[in-house]
């Protein structure tokens, strides 16, 4: 996937409104229900995921930044860390 500014400024906003492909927007949907309902990911999940053209490696990856990702936030927020100025001016 090449640079495109203007899909950046999408996805930033809201995915599911930007202009990404059926493949990627398969996995930033299976990103937000790994975020929010964990325990009802399964392996019909990763089967849509290699369905859509994910190969196994790729989503064990997603899955580790994904996670990452949620690990950093959960910190933040338990340890009350604000955010950096220039994310929150993203988060507006």
């Amino acid at each position: 996937m090449s640079r495109d500014d203007e899909l950046v400024r999408q996805v930033k906003q809201d995915f599911r409104v930007s202009k990404l492909d059926d493949q990627h927007m398969s996995l930033c949907e299976w990103g937000v229900k790994l975020t929010l309902t964990p325990a009802e990911c399964g392996r019909g999940d990763i089967e849509g995921l290699k369905a859509a053209g994910w190969a196994e490696e790729q989503i064990v990856s997603a899955a580790q930044i994904v996670g990452y990702f949620n690990h950093l936030n959960r910190l933040a927020d338990g340890l009350g860390i604000d955010l950096e100025p220039e994310m929150k001016n993203d988060a507006q």
